[in-house]
């Protein structure tokens, strides 16, 4: 089985090869569990998306996506807190490809709005949850929450209760804020399925 996967990922990497040789230490490649994983640079990302569509024929962005990572078991204190992920299809070659970048709380990253104009509003979604931010992006505002939303939901700090909610007041006849009364709640540790819950 590890020679398999040896060869899977020998093979990832020699499909990539102008890819490495052209950003160097900016990318590297490796098997992913079920399709080649390329890791940039956040600041070679626009870059490496123009050759991975024109040279290497990704046509669509299918889906771009924050993730926290303060809490997997992999990360290191003080390395950048989340990571962009990008998902590519080429139809040509009928071929997946993820890309992923790592960003820091304050750093920003360019927008690939300019590559696949799809991005938009991936990219504001990953704002509106997570706060990163997209550099260079057209119009990134909050698309999911509220307009005076304040704080990132999917961020694994982001309190289980919130700290206000939003109601339509008849008496006014607008929207207004109050104190969230909701209590905590205990939760149950979540377990595999076909586990002794006894």
């Amino acid at each position: 089985m590890t020679e398999e996967l040896t060869q899977k990922k020998e093979g990832a990497v020699s499909e990539y090869a102008s890819l490495q040789e052209k950003f160097a230490d900016a990318v590297t490649i490796e098997q992913g569990l079920d399709c080649p994983l390329v890791m940039v640079a956040v600041d070679s990302i626009v870059e490496v998306c123009h050759v991975l569509k024109s040279e290497f024929g990704f046509e669509q962005m299918i889906d771009l996506c924050g993730v926290d990572m303060s809490e997997h078991p992999d990360y290191i204190e003080g390395s950048p807190q989340f990571e962009v992920v990008y998902h590519l299809l080429s139809i040509q070659h009928n071929k997946r490809l993820r890309v992923k970048a790592r960003v820091g709380e304050r750093e920003m990253i360019d927008s690939v709005t300019e590559v696949w104009a799809a991005a938009n509003w991936f990219e504001r979604e990953a704002f509106d949850m997570y706060g990163i931010i997209f550099n260079h992006h057209p119009d990134l505002r909050r698309i999911l929450t509220d307009y005076g939303f304040e704080g990132f939901p999917l961020r694994k700090d982001f309190p289980l209760v919130g700290h206000a909610e939003l109601f339509f007041d008849e008496a006014e006849w607008r929207c207004v804020y109050k104190p969230n009364k909701v209590e905590n709640r205990v939760l149950i540790p979540k377990t595999w399925p076909g586990v002794d819950r006894g």
